[in-house]
């Protein structure tokens, strides 16, 4: 955090090895701690609500963070004939699972979450974010996400993988390993979400994640959704699947089927979201597969 005098503090994130930066004016600070894991700062701000910040890096604010966490659970789970079992990788303020939750097909969600510290702040401080982290139909598990996913039994309909950036515990993450796990343990319409960095400054990032999932998957995007507290203001989500298209098997009438009211997602958005801008199509060319447009 950068302060210039006592009444006026701010919270910088720097990103990229100081090739970009984003401020937002503090109020207060909540809760500062260190986990054996990473520094998770949760701090009051003027104009963007409580955010909260793992090692510097802004994870989330109250503003905007419905538009994250709707577009990474929404989009798979209206996609999949029937989603009744869901695992969330990372993800510890409880936002995508709260999402997850509302659908009412889901009968089993299982988070795993490495840092505990980060569940028991976001209990504490965000409240809207976390409000779904005591349904009973959800299983709590800290522990490291690539060792569960080695291990676990279970068949999944849909995987989120709602990481950090691809530094530290979340490099394995985006591994050609992790993928073909993850693979494993997904049901025959299987679809894997993965939180896939910024068009604009991860061109690099995005190519090698898809090209590391490719063996495992029939079908891959990638997604795009704006942001008010990530670097650019334009982030994405990959998309992965057995076979499922992430539009020409979309029924948007599911949508209003399900009563499900939220503040950024619609079929419109869910649509137009695989529509990618010249430059990224071009970065992501023999990589990602074409999509038969209905519009």
């Amino acid at each position: 955090m950068d302060t210039d005098g006592d009444l006026d503090l701010w919270v910088r994130e720097v990103y990229r090895n100081d090739l970009v930066g984003l401020s937002f004016k503090v109020e207060k600070t909540l809760f500062s701690g260190q986990s054996q894991y990473q520094k998770v700062d949760v701090v009051k701000t003027r104009h963007h609500g409580v955010m909260l910040l793992n090692d510097g890096f802004v994870m989330l604010s109250e503003r905007d963070e419905f538009v994250y966490h709707e577009m990474i659970a929404h989009v798979p789970l209206f996609v999949h004939p029937s989603p009744k079992r869901v695992l969330v990788v990372g993800g510890g303020d409880g936002g995508t699972v709260r999402e997850v939750l509302r659908h009412k097909a889901v009968e089993r969600a299982v988070l795993v979450e490495i840092d505990e510290l980060v569940v028991n702040v976001c209990r504490k401080h965000l409240p809207s974010v976390s409000c779904a982290l005591d349904d009973p139909r959800l299983e709590i598990l800290f522990e490291d996400a690539v060792k569960y996913v080695g291990r676990t039994k279970e068949i999944f309909d849909v995987i989120l993988v709602d990481s950090t950036d691809p530094v530290g515990p979340a490099v394995l993450l985006f591994d050609k390993a992790f993928y073909k796990k993850a693979a494993s343990i997904l049901g025959p319409d299987g679809i894997l979400i993965s939180q896939a960095e910024s068009p604009f400054y991860d061109e690099d990032v995005q190519r090698s994640m898809l090209t590391n999932q490719r063996p495992f998957f029939k079908n891959l995007q990638l997604y795009l959704f704006p942001t008010l507290t990530y670097p650019g203001g334009h982030w994405s989500f990959g998309y992965a699947s057995k076979g499922l298209c992430p539009v020409g098997d979309f029924d948007p009438a599911r949508v209003e089927r399900s009563g499900i009211s939220t503040r950024y997602y619609n079929p419109r958005i869910h649509m137009s979201a695989f529509v990618l801008p010249n430059f990224v199509a071009e970065n992501l060319s023999g990589i990602v597969d074409p999509i038969a447009y209905r519009f």
